[in-house]
């Protein structure tokens, strides 16, 4: 694409679907300051909190399995909106729980558009995007993420110091500190639902539903010239098929078709290696092995700052380097540090939860966690998303979207929830040496099952 104006427009295009990835990021870590807020507040044990935590991950797997379909039938931008509305419910409803019933039903609600923005966020940039750079645009879905990751540890920190280092002290206005670390959120939701109204549906959505004029129009605003031909080739992709559903990934091997396992798997390697557990245990790991609260939120802070580091990179090398590399180097290198992780924490004095890091283990453990943070923002991060959004055919791609998009919420709720009874049960060293099993066997399910689609255009995309 040679048109300068018409890649600016793509890229900004691009940047408004992806505040709902900064949202998705926010409202996943801004969860990190406010457990023992409401442990106290809502006298929860660590069951109930880790379900308190838990709870959006529900959502997630729920708005990622319907969102897919919706969007078939009323337009990525439509359901995007939605789930723009109820990030901004969610976000007030958060603060003003008083009890766990009331605060699990805001956060599944926050989850449900936390879920539906992971899926058609990425869908939406590809389906808009040239073949040439759709890695790099997609993977700005993965540095809006961890940006609002950074930016929700960053004002936990912020609103922490305010309150005179505890989230159970009082800010402003009667309320404790951890019921705004929620409330801040409001901003971004509020910028989010005005920036759609102003972006185009998806052109190969408006084919499927053969609004020509509509999609020739979208078309000439991204590539000018080449609309007319782009259309004709959506258009052919589509003519041949019947009206997308289900049925399009049933198969042979235990009643899906492969590309959707390996979608599957994809998705559910990438929480596996326990990716979560720092974004949204963070505070409560740190503060387990002797650091205060404030500076376990700072240590946080940190790590989102690298996050954005790695994912610079990756956001450079994608389109050259390659989708299968790149996962295979961030495999490597997280099966590396977490083993690491694990013999620290084996070796540390102390009893389960209340370890101690002396000499040179608290250090070997900070490095080794930051740099399984970089490896994993650097390639499972956002390449997973890139490849769910690029590799399933125009047919399959809602139903593979949605099959995928609920086998990785489902597997993120199951580490979240599971992390504080493993936490008292085998210890940190435990947990983290079975997230390092797992990133050893995504490894060889990387080599033997996944394909690179770099440089293909969707069109030509084989199911």
């Amino acid at each position: 694409m040679n048109n300068q104006s018409h890649l600016s427009r793509i890229i900004l295009i691009s940047i408004v679907a992806t505040i709902g990835g900064f949202l998705f990021g926010f409202d996943s870590g801004v969860i990190n300051g406010t457990v023992d807020g409401m442990k106290d507040a809502f006298q929860t044990d660590n069951v109930g909190s880790g379900f308190n935590v838990a709870s959006m991950l529900l959502g997630c797997a729920l708005g990622a399995f319907f969102a897919a379909s919706l969007a078939d039938s009323f337009g990525r931008k439509t359901i995007l909106i939605v789930s723009a509305v109820c990030f901004t419910i969610s976000a007030w409803g958060s603060g003003i729980a008083n009890a766990s019933g009331e605060f699990i039903f805001y956060r599944i609600l926050g989850g449900m558009a936390v879920g539906a923005a992971s899926v058609l966020t990425p869908a939406y940039i590809s389906e808009i995007a040239p073949a040439e750079i759709r890695g790099r645009l997609t993977t700005i879905q993965q540095m809006a993420i961890i940006s609002g990751l950074f930016i929700a540890f960053l004002s936990n920190f912020v609103i922490v110091k305010m309150a005179g280092g505890s989230a159970l002290n009082e800010l402003a206005f009667g309320h404790d500190a951890w019921r705004w670390m929620f409330w801040v959120e409001i901003v971004p939701s509020l910028a989010f639902f005005f920036g759609l109204l102003c972006i185009p549906e998806s052109p190969r959505y408006l084919v499927a539903k053969n609004q020509k004029e509509k999609a020739l129009k979208v078309l000439q605003s991204l590539m000018g010239d080449e609309a007319e031909q782009k259309y004709e080739e959506i258009k052919a992709s589509l003519a041949a098929d019947h009206r997308p559903s289900f049925r399009d990934i049933v198969g042979p091997m235990l009643g899906l078709r492969p590309l959707v396992w390996v979608g599957i798997g994809l998705a559910v390697f990438q929480q596996l290696v326990g990716i979560n557990v720092v974004f949204y245990y963070g505070s409560v790991l740190w503060q387990s092995v002797g650091f205060d609260e404030s500076d376990a939120l700072l240590i946080n802070v940190i790590s989102g700052g690298l996050s954005i580091a790695a994912c610079s990179v990756s956001l450079m090398v994608v389109d050259k380097l390659g989708r299968k590399p790149m996962l295979l180097i961030g495999s490597i290198g997280m099966a590396i540090t977490l083993s690491l992780m694990a013999i620290v924490f084996i070796s540390a004095d102390g009893e389960a939860g209340n370890l101690e890091l002396t000499g040179a283990s608290g250090p070997t453990a900070l490095v080794a966690a930051n740099l399984f943070v970089m490896f994993f923002n650097f390639s499972w991060g956002p390449v997973m998303w890139v490849m769910l959004g690029e590799m399933f055919p125009n047919q399959m791609r809602g139903s593979g979207l949605a099959v995928s998009g609920l086998a990785q919420w489902l597997a993120n709720f199951g580490i979240t929830m599971t992390f504080p009874i493993m936490l008292t049960g085998v210890g940190l060293g435990g947990a983290y040496g079975f997230y390092a099993i797992c990133a050893f066997i995504s490894i060889f399910f990387v080599r033997k099952f996944v394909h690179e689609t770099k440089g293909i255009e969707l069109e030509k995309m084989q199911g």
